[in-house]
């Protein structure tokens, strides 16, 4: 188990720095604006980030439906569908910078560790919310002056907050000088989060993330799976202590949750559970 933890929190660190690996940007306090900024990454990552040399695609998004009129923002929804048929959830898993701050967070070793919230059930539907309303429908139609808002990124996205907004302050000056009380809407939710995070695992992602909505739509059939060997499984139960989200073996995935991080694959003391493609997966599921 702990092969598979420090190989993803590897590919985690080395994506990171890959793609917020602008030095000048976090010594200057400005964002990067050359022509990598064109291209989406798949993971969520702050386009305000001074260190980041692509863009989120929940940014692109809304820049889309930012446009006069309504437009079929087509290139961002192949980028998603590119993504999402080959990875799914695995995204969130392994390339999201700020999946890796909670994992990183959730080693603290403080509090009580619980895997869910209360009301898990229900609250777990809120990210389909956000998706619809803020990056969606608030992004298509609430205006500030004569501009569209990019209502997610405006007033809510804790990663953006915590990559973009606090590094920027910190290394400009005339930035500092224009604070205003939405700023302090939004550091509360990322001190919110960050909280949260210490004790229970990815609530962000878990909760409240539009981004791992999308994904979580591909999950069933995307590329990459984690197949089970149905013949040699002893219904043990250890994959289930092991996931961080608490999904069974029937779960394991194929739920929308699952976001294939491999601890139920290192722990499993038949082997019957591994990463594979989608054709390797049907001829045991």
């Amino acid at each position: 188990m702990k092969h598979m933890k420090h190989l993803r929190l590897t590919i985690q660190i080395i994506y990171t720095i890959f793609t917020n690996g602008y030095i000048y940007g976090f010594l200057s306090g400005k964002i990067y604006q050359g022509r990598l900024k064109y291209v989406c990454v798949p993971g969520l990552n702050c386009y305000s980030c001074p260190g980041a040399v692509g863009s989120c695609p929940l940014g692109a998004l809304q820049a889309l439906l930012n446009q006069r009129g309504f437009q079929i923002p087509f290139a961002v929804l192949g980028f998603f569908f590119l993504f999402g048929s080959l990875l799914g959830r695995t995204v969130c898993g392994w390339l999201c910078p700020f999946g890796l701050v909670q994992d990183l967070l959730h080693r603290i070793p403080l509090f009580r560790k619980r895997k869910r919230l209360p009301f898990h059930r229900i609250l777990k539907y809120v990210k389909y919310a956000v998706l619809i309303l803020f990056v969606c429908i608030g992004s298509s139609f609430l205006f500030g002056g004569f501009a569209k808002i990019p209502a997610f990124c405006k007033y809510l996205c804790p990663s953006g907050t915590l990559l973009g907004a606090l590094p920027l302050l910190t290394a400009n000056r005339l930035l500092r000088s224009q604070i205003q009380g939405l700023f302090f809407w939004k550091l509360l939710v990322l001190l919110l989060i960050i909280l949260l995070s210490v004790k229970i695992y990815r609530p962000f992602c878990q909760y409240l993330c539009p981004l791992g909505a999308v994904y979580s739509w591909f999950n069933r059939f995307s590329l990459v799976q984690i197949c089970r060997d149905r013949e040699n499984c002893t219904s043990c139960n250890a994959c289930r202590k092991a996931c961080p989200f608490d999904l069974s073996v029937d779960e394991i995935s194929r739920s929308p949750e699952c976001i294939r991080c491999g601890a139920c694959v290192s722990v499993c003391p038949a082997g019957c559970l591994r990463f594979s493609t989608k054709n390797g997966r049907s001829q045991n599921r």
